[in-house]
C-alpha cells in the first residue's frame, strides 16, 4: 500500500528522514548477505510503492504504476566488510575481504562479529610505536587480526570460519555533513527511498531496486538487467569528493556542497549522453545544484544495466562523498536533498516518449 509523500524528516535542520538515514548506515549488511538492510527497504517500499518483491539473489523491487514504458532506479545495499577465514589457537581471527579495502585505515578499529549465536565486538589491533622496526612492512587485509579479548578455546567456540565482520561506527551529524559508515551506498538507498516516498502517479511503471552484491562486482543488478528488462535505468551511487587537503582544484571529481553529481562516465560505463542531458537541463530548470561528475576509477550498477540484456540507456546520480571506504564517509546534507529532488523531478517528468536513442 501507498501513503502521502513525505514532506520533512524529524531534524528540522534537513528536508529528509534523518532518523530512516541513521537506521540504514549503522546497520550491517555484507555481499551476500544483506538481510538486515533488505528488511528496512522492505518496509519502507512496502508503504511507498504498490508491489514489493524479492529475487533469489536478495535484490529488492518495489514497483509503483503500470505504464508499457518501465524505468529502473538502483541503489546497493551491501557495505564492505569481512568474512571470518580462521580463528588462531591464541583466539584472534584471520579475515578475508568482501569488497575493496585500504588496509592503512583498518588499524585501530572496532568491529562487530555476527555469529549465530549473537554478535561479538573486536578490535583490530595497532602495533604500537615503541616496538615497531623502522622498516615495518606496510599491512595487508591478509595480516590483519582481530582481538575478541577471548582466550583461545572461547573465541574458537564461540566463532566460526564464515562468520561476518563489519565495522562499529555510529552516524552523526558534523556540521553540514553526515558521516559515518556505509553511506557507501545507503545514503543513496535512503535517496531513492525518499523519492519514492514522493513521487506520486508516474506515467510510466518505476521500478525501485535495492541492489545486492554491488561492492564484488555489480552482481545484483547485472541479474535484475535480464530480469526486469527496463526500457531505462538510473543508479544511484556515491562518488569520489576529494575536495581536501593534499589535492588541486583540478584533480577534484566532485566537491561536497555543490550539489547532486550527473555522471558522464566512470571506469565501467559511460552514460547515455541523452539521458544525462536531460538530468542536467532539468536540473538547471528547477535550480536544483548540480555537477558533472567525471570519474576516472570505479565502477557502479549503473554498468549492469548497460548492456545485460540487449543495449538499455542508462543515468546515473552520484552523492559526492569524502573518505569513501572507511568508517568516517562524510556527505553533505543539501548533496542529499539535491539528489532526492533531481531525482523525484526525472520520474515525475518521465512519460516514455523521450527518444534516448543515439
Amino acid at each position: 500500500m501507498r501513503t502521502e509523500p513525505h514532506a520533512v524528516g524529524v531534524n528540522p535542520d534537513y528536508a529528509f528522514d534523518l532518523d530512516l538515514l541513521t537506521e540504514l548506515t549503522e546497520e550491517s549488511g555484507v555481499p551476500g548477505y544483506e538481510d538486515a538492510i533488505r528488511e528496512i527497504v522492505e518496509r519502507e517500499l512496502d508503504d511507498a510503492t504498490d508491489e514489493v518483491h524479492t529475487d533469489a539473489m536478495g535484490n529488492v523491487v518495489g514497483t509503483v504504476g503500470d505504464g508499457d514504458y518501465s524505468v529502473v532506479i538502483a541503489a546497493h545495499m551491501d557495505e564492505i566488510g569481512f568474512m571470518v577465514r580462521h580463528v588462531t589457537d591464541d583466539g584472534f581471527l584471520r579475515l578475508d575481504a568482501l569488497g575493496g579495502w585500504d588496509p592503512r585505515v583498518l588499524r585501530a578499529q572496532r568491529v562487530r562479529i555476527h555469529t549465530d549465536n549473537g554478535d561479538l565486538r573486536g578490535v583490530i589491533g595497532s602495533t604500537t610505536p615503541h616496538t615497531q622496526d623502522d622498516d615495518e612492512s606496510e599491512p595487508t587485509v591478509e595480516n590483519v587480526h582481530v582481538d575478541l579479548g577471548l582466550d583461545g578455546e572461547t573465541a574458537n567456540e564461540r566463532v566460526t570460519p564464515g562468520d561476518l565482520v563489519t565495522m562499529e561506527q555510529t552516524t552523526e551529524s558534523l556540521g553540514e555533513h553526515i558521516t559515518g559508515k556505509a553511506l557507501d551506498d545507503r545514503v543513496c538507498v535512503f535517496a531513492m527511498l525518499e523519492a519514492a516516498r514522493r513521487l506520486d502517479d508516474p506515467d510510466v511503471t518505476v521500478h525501485f531496486a535495492a541492489t545486492v552484491q554491488e561492492e564484488v562486482g555489480i552482481r545484483g543488478a547485472q541479474a535484475l538487467g535480464v530480469d526486469l528488462d527496463p526500457d531505462l535505468a538510473v543508479a544511484l551511487d556515491v562518488t569520489v569528493a576529494n575536495d581536501v587537503p593534499g589535492f588541486d582544484e583540478a584533480e577534484h571529481v566532485t566537491e561536497l556542497g555543490a550539489g547532486t553529481a550527473i555522471k558522464l562516465k566512470d571506469s565501467s560505463v559511460i552514460t547515455t549522453p541523452k539521458v544525462h542531458r536531460r538530468l542536467q537541463d532539468l536540473a538547471a530548470d528547477r535550480g536544483i545544484d548540480h555537477q558533472r561528475e567525471i570519474l576516472p576509477a570505479g565502477g557502479t550498477d549503473t554498468a549492469g544495466f548497460q548492456n545485460t540484456n540487449g543495449a538499455t540507456p542508462v543515468g546515473a546520480l552520484s552523492i559526492p562523498t569524502r573518505y569513501l571506504h572507511t568508517v568516517t564517509e562524510s556527505a553533505h546534507h543539501a548533496d542529499i536533498e539535491a539528489t532526492i529532488s533531481l531525482l523525484t523531478a526525472f520520474l515525475e517528468t518521465e512519460t516514455g516518449t523521450h527518444d534516448y536513442t543515439l
